[in-house]
């Protein structure tokens, strides 16, 4: 059964097969989190230890690079098979208010369409909500249709459209 847990370099081949599969991916852009991987992680295990580390501590204030804010990563994943990402971002900025949201997530390409976007966002609200978001601002490109279907399917409320997103609110706690 999946289930969400923070990023662990025992995960590093399935980690590994995952990226290359993004890569190879010509009808989706490569995510912006593949492309964050210190290059060294991707060859060393002990780097992809510390990238773990880097991941898990950009929770707190401290951890966050410059230009980004506080974010919770889990790793959506199947016993030792990496199924995707998530964030959670803790506050949003003026441009992460256009694009970007408080919730991004992806999916690998091998294991979509099997319903684990919508899993892993629904299992992401209660997560936000104990972060005190109570609405979150969830987007995805305009012309991604499962991913409108995966906010839609979580209660998300169309706030607009811009020129390349669809803007959502998503409540966090059920009605």
């Amino acid at each position: 059964m999946p289930e969400f847990i923070d990023p662990v370099g025992r995960l590093l081949t399935s980690f590994l097969a995952a990226v290359a599969e993004f890569r190879a991916d010509h009808d989706y852009p490569v995510p912006w989190f593949v492309d964050d991987v210190d290059p060294q992680a991707l060859v060393d295990p002990a780097a992809f230890d510390a990238y773990a580390a880097r991941v898990v501590n950009e929770r707190t204030a401290s951890g966050v690079r410059p230009g980004l804010v506080p974010m919770t990563t889990l790793w959506w994943v199947d016993g030792e098979q990496f199924l995707g990402r998530l964030a959670i971002r803790h506050r949003l900025t003026p441009a992460l208010e256009q694009c970007g949201g408080h919730i991004g997530y992806d999916v690998r390409p091998s294991a979509r369409r099997l319903g684990h976007a919508t899993a892993m966002l629904a299992a992401a609200l209660p997560i936000a909500r104990s972060m005190g978001i109570s609405e979150a601002l969830v987007m995805c490109d305009k012309t991604n249709t499962a991913s409108r279907k995966v906010i839609e399917a979580n209660g998300g409320q169309l706030l607009d459209v811009t020129e390349h997103k669809r803007r959502y609110w998503v409540p966090t706690a059920q009605a």
